[in-house]
């Protein structure tokens, strides 16, 4: 069986897998080495895909899990979770307000003990089944931060003995806010991977599954809406964000016919919701960008540069202040754009030196958009995004 295959498997199953094993076992350490020797296990044995591969991780898992208790084990508690382990499936009674195993990992790995970071850096390896390189990409910076972030995090988890377990009612908004960065950063992923196609559908659908999911447990939570609504948006974009050959397609050269209708509509419904509140918050405002941008032909860039300009009141960040000089260039034109790029520093962030070649190439100051795309290819990841750089530079010859 060829390992392409096993490797797709292990992006749509890792993190469900590691998730139920994790409620079976009640210790994530322990899920996700059964999950790995499972994997392990199916590239020897695998000949053919089996029906449902997921269940086959698990259940492996789950024997793989077993053996070790009683393996390394002398206590008598470990011995009975084994007996446990082994009795058959049956429908359990759900305890508390999460009634999805990831969502409920989501809220588990989001802690307060956990510092901000460690929160989603480990639940967006854990639970997305994201590498160390995607995570650093996502939070623009090093690889070592983010893989001693996550040991450290583990290491948190076993030894305060913080359990797996359903956070009442109440404690709910308290966890919210790391559960929405990592809904919204497993999305981006998918939406723009670090590595390999520019597109892992995977990623997107299951960042919406979970939104979802996180809308019906808290439906009165603006934010939540907001978010769901931003993934929507995006998501009924996706389609034209690529071209038949596989080429990268700007936002202004897209075939809006493409556009997923049924999307839009329950995005732009959400949004509505969203803004009949005093004062939106971040996600809402994210939400009603990518609405300005779904509403009609065109995009209205005054509209947009006017809700840049309050979510920057809520993210003050250099990422948040290149998207809005975007939207300047196209209302008070390149020059503008530049000047406010030209004050960000955004180390390894290659849509900072794309940006700003985009605009030189405008005021037609070819030799400095060269060096520009030159720095930007040199630290973009994905092939798909390098490609459409490289020939944006060859345009301008």
């Amino acid at each position: 069986m060829d390992r392409t295959d096993i490797s797709a498997v292990y992006r749509d199953e890792y993190g469900r897998c590691v998730a139920t094993l994790t409620r079976l076992l009640g210790d994530i350490g322990l899920a996700e080495e059964a999950v790995q020797d499972a994997f392990a296990v199916a590239v020897e044995k695998w000949e053919v895909l089996p029906p449902n591969p997921g269940a086959w991780i698990v259940t492996t898992a789950r024997n793989r899990a077993i053996d070790r208790i009683r393996r390394e084990s002398t206590r008598e508690a470990r011995h009975v979770q084994a007996l446990m382990l082994q009795q058959p499936d049956e429908p359990e009674e759900e305890v508390g307000p999460v009634r999805d195993d990831q969502l409920r990992m989501i809220f588990t790995c989001c802690h307060p003990a956990l510092s901000p970071l460690a929160q989603t850096a480990l639940t967006l390896r854990l639970l997305g089944g994201l590498e160390v390189p995607e995570i650093a990409r996502a939070y623009v910076v090093p690889e070592a931060t983010i893989s001693q972030r996550i040991v450290r995090a583990k290491k948190k988890i076993r030894d305060a003995a913080i359990p797996y377990r359903v956070p009442e009612a109440a404690e709910l908004p308290d966890r919210l806010p790391p559960v929405l960065t990592v809904l919204y950063l497993i999305f981006n992923e998918g939406y723009a991977a670090s590595t390999g196609p520019l597109l892992r559908t995977d990623l997107c659908q299951e960042a919406i599954r979970l939104a979802r999911a996180l809308a019906d447990l808290m439906p009165d939570e603006p934010e939540v809406l907001g978010l769901l609504a931003l993934l929507l948006l995006s998501e009924a974009r996706r389609p034209a964000r690529v071209d038949p050959c596989g080429e990268l397609v700007r936002l202004a050269d897209q075939d809006r016919s493409l556009w997923n209708a049924e999307l839009i509509a329950e995005g732009h419904e959400l949004v509505r919701r969203c803004l009949r509140r005093d004062r939106p918050g971040p996600y809402q405002i994210q939400a009603a960008i990518n609405a300005v941008h779904t509403d009609g032909p065109a995009t209205d860039w005054t509209q947009v540069l006017a809700l840049y300009d309050q979510l920057l009141q809520h993210v003050p960040t250099p990422i948040v202040a290149l998207n809005r000089a975007v939207a300047v260039a196209e209302v008070h034109g390149p020059a503008a754009a530049l000047a406010a790029v030209d004050e960000l520093d955004i180390p390894g962030y290659h849509l900072l030196p794309a940006t700003r070649a985009d605009l030189l190439s405008r005021l037609d100051r070819h030799d400095e958009a060269r060096a520009a795309y030159d720095a930007a290819i040199a630290l973009a990841g994905n092939e798909t995004e390098r490609a459409f750089l490289q020939r944006r530079r060859a345009e301008l010859s």
